[in-house]
């Protein structure tokens, strides 16, 4: 009875605490029987196809946790992934049913769905103190990415930002040989992708179709402006369009510029300029195309120097497969970032470069056009992330058990501490691309835009000050009935 007793008075303590800070608590003090989360974490997966399947899955690891809930708008996502998990798992296709009815069942949230609906699901789990793991990019505008990072700090939860290559071991060894003082300092950066893979740059589709008795359009559509059914949105197509997705940029810097902004400490970028494919179907007028992203893109942002490179930086952004020209510091044979050169990395050193392809994998080191055998380049320091392939799942799904801390917060390789500015600094890139098709269409107002000219960018109040106009992009306006909640 005396064992009895102290445990009840250690609970009474521990729930004290929880009053005040958010942490799991232990199996052994709630009694026998009981399953606590620091045991299995109850997760809640929002988005249940595509990314949405091996988000779920690399979280629950085969019954390691549970997945108490799936949610989906349309029926016909989620059917592989329930197909996998335990028999009660619920169903739900609006999260925010869901979220009220499993407030108390559930102790974080995966969302992997479209770029549009990313910062409403999350803000609404962040307030009922649940942890998140939100797909990339963070948000769809800059304004949501800030709004995000201020809020998980608020409402002390653990969040990471689905950019899994940056729990990986390519980014560490980067990280390492740079810190090591292998290539200098860096003052020019390329970053580039194939895509889009995806339909873009082509006439909005405008025909009215019939919505799948499986799909809630209303509800797919989110804070989106309505608009009337298309099978051409759906369930991938959305990327190309900006009222949903966000392009090449969305879909593909935050692993690919993740590198190098993070490897050389990069902040909030001073200056943006673009130039953009065009598409022609009559002579001389290109078909611009405001609704949509453009079929390819170049994006140069300038950064200044930081206290791990005391350089000035200037980071192109290259989509719709245009590279950058081969380094004459390189053999013409030795290829750049992945073996077939679809994505790629290149930082540009004082004393050598480094490169790399998608999620920072096979990095290599060139000092006078000679590659530097790996077991000539400093050995690792910073601790790598346990896991292996799902590391960055694994590490997220460790942090909510373990509680928030901001310690520990940050060591996430992408809370929304990193992943918030981050991602408004991927952004900008949007900003500068739609600002540019809009002045180019004819719309904006009459006011005059040049693509090479430069936006210069007040990262503290998110402004861009010599065009106004610009500035229509940094947030968005949401349908009615729809909000952030702030």
């Amino acid at each position: 009875m005396q064992n009895n007793d102290q445990t009840r008075r250690n609970f009474l303590k521990v729930g004290a605490a929880a009053a005040t800070s958010f942490f799991i608590v232990p199996r052994h003090v709630l009694g026998k029987g009981f399953i606590a989360p620091s045991d299995k974490l109850n997760i809640m997966g929002i988005g249940g196809g595509g990314k949405g399947y091996s988000d779920i899955e690399n979280s629950w690891k085969n019954g390691a946790e549970n997945i108490v809930a799936v949610t989906d708008v349309d029926d016909r996502r989620c059917v592989d992934i329930l197909k996998k998990l335990p028999t009660n798992t619920k169903r739900y296709k609006d999260f925010r049913v869901a979220l009220e009815a499993e407030k108390n069942n559930i102790d974080a949230v995966i969302v992997s769905t479209p770029d549009h609906t990313h910062a409403t699901i999350a803000m609404a789990a962040m307030q009922m103190g649940k942890h998140v793991y939100v797909q990339k990019p963070l948000t769809h505008d800059i304004y949501e990415a800030r709004i995000l990072a201020e809020a998980a700090r608020k409402y002390k939860v653990v969040s990471q930002m689905g950019n899994q290559g940056s729990s990986g071991e390519g980014v560490m060894q980067m990280q390492d040989w740079f810190d090591g003082g292998v290539i200098g300092k860096v003052n020019q950066v390329h970053v580039w992708t194939n895509r889009p893979v995806w339909p873009q740059g082509i006439a909005y589709p405008t025909a009215k179709q019939d919505i799948p008795s499986e799909l809630d359009w209303d509800l797919w559509l989110g804070p989106a402006p309505f608009r009337e059914y298309n099978g051409a949105f759906v369930p991938f197509k959305w990327r190309g369009w900006w009222d949903y997705g966000t392009g090449a940029l969305g879909d593909m810097a935050c692993h690919l510029m993740d590198p190098p902004y993070r490897i050389l400490g990069l902040g909030s970028p001073t200056e943006v300029e673009c130039n953009v494919g065009s598409v022609f179907s009559r002579d001389w007028v290109p078909d611009y195309i405001p609704q949509g992203c453009p079929p390819s893109s170049t994006v140069q942002l300038k950064f200044k120097a930081t206290p791990k490179n005391k350089s000035d930086v200037k980071l192109t952004w290259y989509d719709g497969g245009i590279r950058p020209m081969h380094p004459e510091e390189l053999d013409p044979n030795i290829p750049m970032g992945e073996p077939d050169g679809s994505n790629g990395v290149l930082m540009m050193g004082s004393k050598g470069i480094m490169t790399c392809g998608i999620y920072g994998k096979t990095p290599k080191v060139f000092v006078k056009g000679v590659q530097v055998p790996e077991s000539e380049l400093p050995k690792p320091k910073i601790a790598r992330i346990e896991g292996g392939d799902n590391g960055h799942n694994y590490h997220w799904v460790k942090a909510c058990k373990e509680g928030f801390s901001s310690a520990g917060h940050k060591a996430l390789a992408s809370s929304f501490d990193y992943a918030g500015p981050f991602t408004e600094t991927v952004l900008m890139g949007n900003l500068a691309i739609r600002s540019y098709m809009m002045q180019t269409a004819g719309a904006g107002n009459g006011a005059k835009y040049d693509g090479r000219k430069k936006l210069l960018w007040d990262g503290a109040n998110m402004r861009i000050t010599n065009f106004e106009a610009a500035n229509q992009f940094v947030k968005r306006e949401y349908r009615q009935g729809w909000s952030l909640g702030v």
